[in-house]
Parts: structure tokens; sequence; C-alpha cells
């Protein structure tokens, strides 16, 4: 009786490890410090204040997209409104997740005729993704016009970051990629936010 009683005890699975284990390990830090380093580092914050909540709900969507939260692959914004978070994933992240799909075929940029302004960059950037499973490739046009802020980036590389715009609207698109955005995008929401948009 008590050989059966092993046997059986012997063929169920360990418990998986916790999310934060799994991230301590692959990252080779305690877990006890895990959360405490990414509230300080993979957050902006106004007051500070990040709940183990909110860093959770990072953890899972950087596990999701196999995202660095520790090289800012992933990062997010405290979503005051509906006390969760807005996470923001960075151009190197969208390029990795773009380049991970099995299915990915190639990307493509084509540049519209030059703007009269803005350093010459392009009125429009066309990206062009394949994929092997689908006939016809997925195309995204973003227009400099639309896309433009009076920021940093914008200001000093505006058509690098009209390219950075096409290819993370394509990828989108192109493998239905959902829950994430790009730091303009959670910009416009927190203002939304501040301002009492809904």
């Amino acid at each position: 009786m008590s050989a059966v009683i092993e046997k059986q005890a012997a063929v169920v699975p360990a418990a998986a490890p916790s999310l934060i284990s799994r991230f301590a390990t692959r990252y080779n830090v305690e877990p006890s410090k895990l959360l405490t380093t990414l509230k300080a580092t993979a957050f902006y914050s106004a007051d500070g204040e990040v709940t183990n909540e909110q860093m959770m709900a990072l953890l899972i969507v950087a596990d999701q997209y196999h995202l660095n939260p520790f090289t800012r692959e992933i990062y997010a914004f405290p979503d005051k409104k509906k006390g969760g978070i807005v996470p923001i994933v960075g151009v190197d992240g969208w390029s990795r997740i773009v380049n991970e799909q099995d299915t990915g075929d190639g990307v493509e940029f084509v540049d519209g005729p030059p703007s009269n302004n803005h350093k010459g960059a392009p009125e429009w950037i066309e990206c062009i993704m394949h994929r092997k499973v689908r006939e016809h490739p997925t195309r995204i046009r973003e227009r400099l016009i639309e896309c433009y802020r009076d920021t940093g980036p914008w200001n000093s590389h505006p058509a690098l970051s009209l390219r950075h715009k096409a290819f993370i609207h394509c990828g989108r698109i192109a493998f239905a990629l959902v829950g994430i955005y790009d730091e303009d995008e959670a910009q416009r929401t927190i203002a939304g936010q501040l301002v009492g948009t809904p």
C-alpha cells in the first residue's frame, strides 16, 4: 500500500514557480529585491507610490511579451483612473516583439516626399510587414502632421520618430498586439485623465 502512495506522490507535478521567482531567476536578482527595484525604476509616478498590484500587472505584461523591464523595453505609468497601469513598450521592446513572431517574414519602409519643416522629415512613412501566413502584407502609413509632438525626440529626430511610430502601429495591426502602448499614446492617456476626459 505504501508503495502505491509513494508512486502516486512521485507523479504529482511540482508547483510552478511564481512570476516574481521566475523574473528574479531570469535576471539573477533576489526575489525580495525585485519588486522594490522595479518600483523605483520601471514606473513614472508623480507621487512615487506604486502598489504591489500595479507592479505585478507590469510583470504579467512583460512576461506575456518576453520583455525586459530592467532595460526599459517595458515600463509603466500608474493608471490613476482605473487603479491599474498603462504599460509602455519602448521601440526596442516593439522590435523584440515583432522579431519574435514566428510568422514574420520581413519589414519594409517607404518614405514620402520631404516636408517643408521639421528638418525635412518625410511627410509620411509607410511600414510594410510581411507574414508567412498571409498573401498580402500589412501596410500602415503614418503622417508627420498627425504624429508630431513638441517633445525632445520629435524635435531632434522627427524622421526617426515617425519611422518608429509607423513600425509600432504596423506591428500592432499585423500581429494583433493589444494592451500595450508607445510613450506618446501613454502620455496622451495620462494627460486625458488629468483633465478629466474619458
